[in-house]
């Protein structure tokens, strides 16, 4: 079962919090794209998008859509003061330069070493891999925001990665409904409890072992 509206704008605005004043910030489609709308609206960053836009703004309100004006995946955005445009070999010149503090993307896997996997689909068409592979590699910081485990219940959270990598030991912090986890190139490391989740069930659901790292009033002991 998929992640309710609830569920991923709570993702969505916990991932934000990972943005400070300044960044350069590149999203994916998804979660990621949601996390514009819970920005502080004082806070000044520049969110870049790989079709050449940099200075992406809150989604618009229904009716007030600029269709020449989209993300990387073609959905309306609006753009902040201070936008500018380019065309696709200067937006891949700066992520493959290190110029993008954080990337925000969704995943099928990640395993315990940091290992990503979210660019294909068993027995589904897909375009390619586009510009995951390029953002995990050089992004300064790689957060991944997902459902902690796939439609069929079983863990995202995995010892090794079955699904083709999109990039090695790349992931810094995964963001799920259950829980918030650090890695640090050998373990996940519990950080936060989301939704009333549990240290069991977070553990259960995550095919890796656990590191915990919580102050001792957020594990409800």
């Amino acid at each position: 079962m998929g992640l309710g509206v609830a569920e991923r704008e709570q993702i969505a605005k916990r991932a934000a919090s990972e943005i400070k004043q300044g960044m350069i910030v590149n999203l994916g489609i998804g979660i990621p794209s949601l996390v514009p709308n819970f920005l502080p609206s004082d806070m000044q960053v520049m969110l870049q998008a790989e079709n050449g836009v940099l200075g992406i703004g809150e989604s618009p309100h229904k009716g007030e859509e600029d269709k020449h004006l989209c993300n990387a995946a073609g959905y309306p955005v609006r753009a902040v003061k201070g936008a500018s445009y380019f065309d696709t070999t200067m937006s891949f010149a700066m992520i493959r330069r290190g110029k993008i503090d954080i990337t925000i993307l969704g995943a099928l896997q990640v395993s315990r070493s940091g290992d990503l996997a979210n660019w294909l689909v068993p027995g589904k068409k897909v375009p390619g891999m586009g510009g995951a592979m390029e953002l995990a590699q050089k992004a300064k910081k790689v957060v991944v925001v997902m459902s902690h485990t796939d439609q069929k219940g079983r863990p995202k959270l995995t010892e090794t990665c079955t699904l083709p990598l999109t990039a090695a030991g790349c992931v810094d912090l995964i963001i799920t409904e259950k829980a918030v986890l650090e890695v640090d190139g050998h373990h996940f490391i519990l950080k936060e409890l989301m939704n009333g989740s549990t240290i069991d069930e977070v553990t259960r659901l995550t095919e890796a072992e656990i590191k915990i790292d919580m102050p001792f009033s957020e594990k409800g002991e």
